[in-house]
């Protein structure tokens, strides 16, 4: 009898008989990771938007501020060398232009 009044279970959220969470839409709206093949490697991006965007931090691209309430992207490795969790803990935060003007030069 799960779920059902008097069981001492608590429903799921979602569940059928239990409380439905209010959808988040700005949430929603900000986008899911996708995955970017390039000459540089395969990464994860994933947009931010301006309301979502709390802090400050520096750009790889051009070396300047993405200031808070800017949109931007969080890119990461999908292919690094140790993995895909260290890729994920070297993740960046690019100006959107930053990210589709990047060069593929290799130095």
């Amino acid at each position: 009898m799960s779920g059902r009044a008097g069981s001492g279970k608590v429903p799921k959220p979602g569940a059928k008989g239990g409380p439905v969470p209010e959808l988040d839409l700005e949430r929603a709206r900000s986008g899911f990771a996708r995955r970017e093949s390039a000459p540089d490697g395969e990464w994860s991006v994933r947009p931010i938007t301006a309301s979502r965007a709390e802090k400050t931090y520096i750009c790889p691209g051009c070396s300047t501020a993405v200031l808070p309430g800017v949109a931007h992207l969080v890119v990461w490795s999908e292919d690094h060398l140790f993995g895909a969790a260290a890729g994920l803990a070297e993740r960046r935060h690019w100006h959107t232009n930053c990210w589709t003007s990047r060069s593929y030069r290799y130095r």
